[in-house]
């Protein structure tokens, strides 16, 4: 089932955009954000565009997540911010809206399990009719206080259409203003993640948002499948952050919006520094990240591929804030050589330091050069007298 229109105005197919970095990055192991990462990070994401920032995970009184939550108001706003309240009964909930009015919290997301697997484990019962009696109580209670309400089908992705349609139907009877999918387990194809949100979008007054887990590698193709069967949310993380092999990495969904759907809302120019700041601050590294915002997805060892970069790049390197780089290690060419030196080839013999380098290179295990590291064997070269 394909949209032609959304309903508040945005061009047909194309969503808006929430980034879970600074929530779903506290289940991955070994991630934890401070404040000051939640205050860069949020107002990075603001500035490129994306409209709704989560942050944080509230239980009851006193969260650890507090200091965060107030960070990322202090950064962009509370009305920008989204934090996600944990649903286990009526008084638990209770405290915990409580708790998020303190912070200054304006939009909840409830997590609440929908797939028998997860209720039974998290509420007790794998009871359709409770299902439905805590999400409604949850709810109505959070409009009461004037919180804007996202609900979320925790194990959505594999909960049946006969217990998954009823019970998205109910939260929005109770005044619920969107409904989150959550591919919690990743087991979907994007054609059937296309006609399981077909069934949402189908239900009247309906407003839909995918969370998908990249265990499969299908996240991006899957939030797209989404928005072509009608959802308008795509939820992301910034180089996909997240617990269970991540969750759609922010930069490859953007770019891929802007490739495939012609979108040009965003400002990709911060992604790459969105994604070094994040990584950074998460103690990851670049090597849990792939897509177009790393140092490898613009770096060439031919020569070619240097002088002619348009015969080969889907985007420009500078339209996500990236540069294109040379990597190489043995197959040192005069053209490399030539385009990492610039200027600085001019009176250079570099047939000459070629033949000094190579054997060089070889002695010390052939490390990977880029473009200042051969600058720096240019100017050895030149001390040496050759």
């Amino acid at each position: 089932m394909a949209v032609t229109a959304q309903r508040d105005g945005l061009p047909p197919g194309l969503p808006h955009l929430s980034d879970a970095t600074l929530r779903d990055s506290a289940h991955m192991a070994g991630v934890e954000f401070g404040p000051k990462d939640a205050t860069v990070i949020a107002d990075l994401l603001v500035r490129t565009g994306v409209e709704l920032v989560e942050v944080g995970m509230i239980s009851g009184p006193s969260p650890k997540d507090a200091d965060l939550i107030l960070a990322t108001h202090e950064s962009i706003g509370p009305e920008r911010s989204m934090s996600l309240v944990v649903v286990r009964d009526r008084q638990q909930v209770r405290g915990a809206l409580d708790e998020a009015r303190r912070l200054g919290v304006t939009h909840v997301m409830f997590s609440i399990p929908t797939s028998e697997e997860h209720a039974r484990l998290k509420l007790g019962t794998p009871s359709a009719k409770y299902l439905h009696n805590v999400a409604r109580a949850a709810i109505e209670l959070a409009k009461e206080h004037g919180f804007h309400v996202t609900f979320s089908g925790e194990d959505g992705a594999r909960t049946p259409r006969e217990r998954l349609v009823p019970y998205v139907t109910a939260g929005f009877a109770a005044g619920a203003d969107r409904f989150r999918l959550a591919e919690t387990v990743a087991c979907l194809s994007p054609w059937q993640m296309e006609e399981k949100i077909a069934d949402l979008t189908a239900i009247d007054g309906s407003e839909i948002e995918i969370h998908s887990h990249n265990m499969l590698g299908m996240a991006v193709a899957n939030s797209l499948a989404a928005v072509r069967a009608g959802a308008e949310w795509i939820s992301a993380t910034v180089g996909g952050i997240g617990e269970r092999g991540g969750n759609a990495p922010l930069a490859e969904l953007l770019t891929s919006l802007r490739v495939v759907h012609g979108d040009t809302r965003f400002d990709l120019s911060h992604l790459t520094e969105l994604s070094a700041v994040a990584l950074a601050g998460s103690g990851l590294g670049e090597a849990f990240q792939s897509g177009p915002t790393t140092s490898h997805a613009f770096a060439y060892e031919l020569p070619g591929q240097l002088s002619n970069p348009e015969a080969y790049e889907t985007l420009p390197a500078e339209l996500v804030g990236n540069q294109r780089e040379l990597r190489v290690r043995s197959r040192l060419t005069p053209a490399l050589v030539r385009w990492a030196l610039a200027d600085e080839a001019e009176g250079l013999d570099i047939d000459a330091l070629i033949a000094w380098l190579t054997p060089r290179q070889g002695e010390r295990g052939n490390p990977l050069l880029d473009r200042e590291a051969l600058r720096a064997r240019a100017e050895e070269f030149r001390s040496a007298g050759r």
